[in-house]
This record gives structure tokens, C-alpha cells and sequence, in this order.
């Protein structure tokens, strides 16, 4: 059968149309969206939870469409409506979207979310319950190598692989776009594994790459209160007292132009200073003192931190009020739209749960262990290879930038 089940109304459109038969009818939706259903009348707080609207017209013709808002039932993509609806009645299943659609007669009945905009690009995936069902069909069974298998243990080493290929090779890559506040802080993303890269965007929409402040200073995870002799002390339960971070504290009081390396043109003294306290002033005596610098410490972009305690980002100064955008990695579980792989590691995904499967068996040689090690690691090798996504014309353009002369 073909891979492709929706049409290309249902895909760009996010719409699947049906007639009424003046009947009891019961219409059932076909997009790859399955249908979301909280309560079909609008004045019920669960009516936002629906993914989809449903609209109905007498001619079909544009500006002719309003939304259904008699009863109806869903179960299992299965429309049923509690009135019939009359012979020949246009109606229109819209899924929602960021335009809120083509069918409402007012801004109160467009259909606004996103949910075909998720759906757009999904042919490049593989469900990870398609994976486990084409699994236990191609891979286990008699006469096969792996004879037997449940399908609790292939779900287990299904997610196993899908997280630790999430880590680098499937770069499963988000980004939030956040505005960092007064408090210099933002919470660490809920699906949050690692850090990709952290930039504040500037008035042109260019990335401007922020920097950790690894060598700069620290966010100390325990912040103990001292008596005069320097010991910590407790409260009546025997616990430590804790205050706030000096340390932190200090850093969001920074002038981070004292850090800059460059001119800071806001210090009354008209210097510059770096972390050392070095000044590098703008006469002549001073010229060439930058050579050498240390990068690290020459970031006109700010920096950020790692608050593991709080579970915060922290960032320098300069930043306040910036627009940012985050991009993190996270292990492909968090969620069910996570859930999926990519055709071009699909074949790397059956190898891995083989090898996991037959490693953890007893009484399996040792030699058919290595061999689907080794299957694994070329399988794996070749996903990295298709994911980057290279292309030649990319690489002539990186190359041209190269035979540029550099002139003293």
C-alpha cells in the first residue's frame, strides 16, 4: 500500500470534506492528525482543548461557511453528530492552523493552533511504534536469528537507541526564543538534556553567539551561613542555613564592559579594563596591548551560566532585556510528537535493538554478538553521514573562502 494516505487538501490544508445524507451520520477523518476532542460546545472551557473545527454550508461556495455547534461525539477520529444533518449539507472537517483557516465567517470561529503545521514534514519520519511493529514482522520469528523476543524488551531497547542516537547522531535540536529579564535568569526547558548553543539576536535578526562563563565565575550549589568563626550553622531540625550567593550577586552587578577588553565608552575614565585589571586605553602608548588577547575573555556578547541548583540559566549584565534564542537537545522521549525517527537512521535503529537484544541473552556466541556490533556501528556511521546533510555546493562555497589572501 502507499505510504501516503492523506490528500493534498488534508496535508496543506489541514480540511477533509463530507455531504450530509439528511440520516443519522457518523463521518470518520482521515488525516495522519488524529482528532483531539473536548467538548463540541464553544462556552465549555474544554471546547479549546479540540484540535480541529467543524463547518457547514449550503452551496459550499466561499464566505458561505459556518462553524457547527450542535452536538457531536468523537471516538477514534469518528465524528457522529447528534442531529442529522440535511441531504446534501457541505461540511468540513478543519484541523487547526496558524491562519485559523479558509471557512470561518468571523475571527471567533477561525480555526487558529497548529496543529497541520506539525504535521507538515512528517513524511521524513518513522513512528516508534511503526518501528517496534515492523521490528517483531522482519526481525523475529522462525528461521530468523533472533527467534523470539517480546515486545515489552523491544520497546525497551527502542527507546534506549532513539535516546542515545538523540544525543548525536538524529540532532534532535529545539530552540525557544525567550527575552531574558531583569533577574538575568531563565528556566532550564523542561525537556532539557544539553545545551547546543546560546545567542542573543540583534536588530537585524543576526545570531550573536553568547558564551559560557566557565572561567569567569561560578554558581556555588551550596551558599552556607557562617557563624563569626567561619563554621556553618543550623537550624533547630540540624540543617545547614543557607542565604543567597554572594558570589551570583556580585556577577549581576557587574559592569560587563569592565570585561569587554575594549572601550567602554560609559566609564568615566574613558578605560577599558579586562579581568585582570589590565587597562587598555586609547593613546598611542597603548597600542598593540591587545595582541594575545584571550578570547574568552574578549566576548562582546555577554555570558551565560549553568545554575544546576536552581535549574536556571544565568547570564551576564549586558544582557538584560535581550532577546535570545535557546537551543538545546533533548533524548526524543519528552513527548509524543518526539517519538519518531528519521527514515535515513531507520535501518541503524532495527541493528541497534538487535545487538541489545542478543548482548543481553544468554548462550548467544560471542561471534554474533561482535557481528551485530559491528553492523550496528556501520549502520550508525552511514545515518551520521546521510543527517549532515552535506552538500557539494556548500563545500565549493566554504572552499572559494579559502583562497582569499591575507594581507598585513
Amino acid at each position: 500500500m502507499a505510504l501516503i494516505t492523506e490528500t493534498n487538501q488534508q496535508y496543506y490544508q489541514g480540511a477533509q470534506g463530507f455531504r450530509g445524507t439528511g440520516n443519522a451520520l457518523t463521518i470518520t477523518t482521515t488525516f495522519d492528525t488524529d482528532l483531539v476532542f473536548g467538548s463540541y460546545d464553544p462556552t465549555i472551557a474544554d471546547y479549546a482543548l479540540n484540535n480541529f473545527k467543524i463547518y457547514t454550508s449550503t452551496t459550499g461556495f466561499p464566505g458561505s461557511w459556518s462553524e457547527y455547534l450542535l452536538a457531536y461525539t468523537v471516538v477514534n477520529n469518528a465524528i457522529t453528530f447528534g442531529a442529522n444533518p440535511a441531504n446534501n449539507l457541505f461540511i468540513v472537517v478543519q484541523l487547526k492552523t496558524l491562519d485559523g483557516g479558509q471557512y470561518a465567517s468571523s475571527i471567533t470561529e477561525e480555526a487558529i493552533g497548529d496543529a497541520v503545521e506539525e504535521n507538515y514534514g512528517t513524511y521524513q519520519y518513522v513512528k516508534l511504534n511503526d518501528i517496534i511493529d515492523n521490528y517483531m514482522v522482519g526481525y523475529v520469528g522462525d528461521g530468523k536469528i533472533i527467534q523470539s523476543a517480546k515486545k515489552s524488551d523491544v520497546l525497551f531497547f527502542a527507546k534506549r537507541s532513539l535516546q542515545e542516537f538523540s544525543y548525536d547522531t538524529l540532532k534532535s535540536i529545539k530552540s525557544q526564543e525567550l527575552t531574558i529579564p531583569a533577574s538575568l535568569s531563565l528556566v532550564i526547558p523542561q525537556d532539557y538534556v544539553n545545551y547546543v548553543a546560546l545567542s542573543w539576536i540583534d536588530s537585524h535578526g543576526v545570531k550573536r553567539p553568547i558564551y559560557p562563563n566557565n572561567n569567569l565565575t561560578i554558581n556555588p550549589y551550596e551558599k552556607l551561613l557562617q557563624d563569626d568563626r567561619g563554621i556553618p550553622t543550623q537550624d533547630s531540625f540540624g540543617e545547614d542555613l543557607e542565604g543567597t550567593s554572594l558570589t551570583v550577586e556580585r556577577w549581576k552587578e557587574t559592569n560587563a564592559n569592565r570585561l569587554l577588553n575594549n572601550q567602554a565608552l560609559n566609564e568615566l575614565d574613558n578605560f577599558a579594563y579586562d579581568v585582570y585589571g589590565n587597562d587598555f586605553g586609547s593613546g598611542p602608548w597603548n597600542w598593540g596591548r591587545l595582541y594575545g588577547l584571550d578570547p574568552q575573555y574578549s566576548n562582546v556578547n555577554g555570558w551565560f551560566g549553568i545554575n544546576e541548583r536552581d535549574g536556571k540559566f544565568t547570564f551576564s549584565s549586558n544582557l538584560a532585556e535581550k532577546l535570545i534564542v535557546l537551543e538545546y537537545i533533548s533524548d526524543g522521549l519528552a513527548y509524543d510528537l518526539d517519538t519518531r525517527v528519521p527514515k535515513m537512521a531507520e535501518e541503524a535503529m532495527y541493528l541497534s535493538i538487535s545487538y541489545n537484544l542478543l548482548a543481553n541473552r544468554a548462550n548467544v556466541s560471542e561471534g554474533m554478538v561482535a557481528r551485530f556490533k559491528k553492523d550496528k556501528r556501520a549502520a550508525l556511521r552511514n545515518a551520521k553521514i546521510r543527517l549532515s546533510n552535506i552538500k557539494l555546493e556548500e563545500i565549493v562555497q566554504v572552499m572559494r573562502g579559502q583562497s582569499k589572501w591575507i594581507k598585513h
